[in-house]
């Protein structure tokens, strides 16, 4: 299991108020902390910042998510709120 989180990775947030959700790394701050965001209560141009020790990392990461910030700096939120659904259907919750 890698432990660095990486852009694109899905993460299920341990600590906080949005504890026991998902959401998509958008950015990569240093080593031990990154931007997340779930395209609906933390939309893309309101990132949170989390320390990755209060980040489940999920062995998923999205290509589309990946691409897309590759390409042009950004993502929209339905990507992110598509991404999450897709990944936590897949997971059965």
């Amino acid at each position: 299991m890698e432990t660095q989180p990486q852009v694109g990775q899905i993460v299920k947030v341990l600590r906080g108020k949005d504890e026991e959700s998902y959401a998509v790394v958008i950015g990569i701050i240093d080593e031990r902390f990154v931007m997340i965001a779930d395209g609906d209560k933390r939309r893309f141009d309101l990132p949170k910042k989390k320390n990755v020790l209060h980040l489940q990392l999920q062995p998923a990461i999205s290509q589309e998510v990946t691409t897309s910030l590759q390409e042009s700096g950004r993502v929209t939120n339905a990507k992110l709120r598509y991404v999450i659904q897709k990944y936590a259907y897949a997971k059965g919750e």
